[in-house]
This record gives structure tokens, C-alpha cells and sequence, in this order.
């Protein structure tokens, strides 16, 4: 595996990469599109729109790098403003879909494991209303989902049926929606 001693998280999260085939460069030039202060929780390779590029789950964010030598494409998609999370698996790949502000991206070829986790993180963000790796809101500023908990609970009913959780998930986070009120 190669050795990128770039940023602490970084360089944890590329570790976990089982191939960085293709985004070596994304990885180093990382650090260029993250926030003051944000925090790099998981990587994985894929491809959206016309480039292999490095998908990046952050404590705020996630983020499509594709750092070519003539061009740069970064998209990203803040976390309060995802829907819906789709993964398809095939069998050593997947294609991860995510749904923000009426928008549809679509990365292809992401690792069958990595993007699972992915949409699994993902989902749970959208079901407890908190973002992978973030701290917790004081009880003093609360969350408007924190304020709306039959929205939560009607939120987490609509991923239920769809299949986005399992029904241990579900139990867990109604009763730490039910615990919150």
C-alpha cells in the first residue's frame, strides 16, 4: 500500500483503501478542497461524469475529487443537504447514487465494501439527522430535527420500508429519537 503523508486522517483513511489506483494525486491534493478544521473519515475510488477520481466522506461533507493535469472537478454535497442514498452492488464493484438538492450524482465503480460503508454512513446521517464524526449539538442549540421528532421517526419509517436499514438500526435510532423528546 502506498504511503502518502499528506494529514493524519488522510493518511489513515487512504490505508484503509484496498487499491489507490487512479487517485494517488486526488489524495495528495486533498487537503486544497477540505474546510478549516474539517476531518477526513472515509476514502474510496470511483467514477463521476467523465474522470476516476477519489470520493472523500468527511465530518461535514462529501466530496468527488478528480485532480487531472490540465483540469480540477470537486463537487460536493454537505450533508444537511442529502435526501437519498441509493448503492447497487455488483460483484467486486457498485455504483454509489446520491440525492441532494434535487440533484442525482451517480459514481461508478466505487469498491463493493467501501461503497456499502458508504451508503451505510450515509444513511444513517439522513436517519439520525447527525453527520458521520461530528460532535454532538449541545442540548442547548438544538438540531431542527431534534425539534420535529415525528418527522425523525416518519424519516426513519420511510427508510424501514425501503430496505436503507436494518431492523436492528431501526430500533436504535427510534429509541434515541424517542429518548431525545
Amino acid at each position: 500500500m502506498a504511503t502518502f503523508n499528506v494529514r493524519p486522517d488522510i493518511d489513515a483513511a487512504a490505508a484503509k483503501l484496498g487499491s489507490t489506483l487512479g487517485a494517488g494525486r486526488e489524495i495528495k491534493r486533498l487537503p486544497e478542497v477540505l474546510w478549516e478544521g474539517e476531518k477526513v473519515e472515509m476514502l474510496a475510488t470511483g467514477i463521476y461524469g467523465k474522470g476516476n477520481g477519489l470520493l472523500a466522506m468527511t465530518d461535514l461533507r462529501l466530496i468527488f475529487l478528480k485532480h487531472g493535469i490540465t483540469s480540477q472537478q470537486v463537487e460536493d454535497f454537505p450533508y444537511s443537504k442529502i435526501t437519498s442514498v441509493q448503492w447497487a452492488g455488483g460483484i467486486l464493484a457498485g455504483t454509489l447514487i446520491v440525492f441532494a438538492s434535487g440533484n442525482r450524482a451517480e459514481i461508478k465503480q466505487v469498491p463493493k465494501q467501501v461503497g456499502k460503508d458508504f451508503a451505510d454512513k450515509l444513511r444513517m446521517y439522513i436517519a439520525t439527522g447527525s453527520a458521520p464524526g461530528a460532535p454532538d449539538v449541545p442540548a442547548a442549540a438544538p438540531t431542527p430535527q431534534q425539534q420535529d421528532p415525528a418527522s425523525r421517526l416518519a424519516t426513519l419509517d420511510q427508510l424501514r420500508a425501503a430496505g436503507a436499514i436494518t431492523d436492528q438500526e431501526y430500533q436504535d435510532r427510534r429509541k434515541a429519537i424517542i429518548d431525545s423528546i
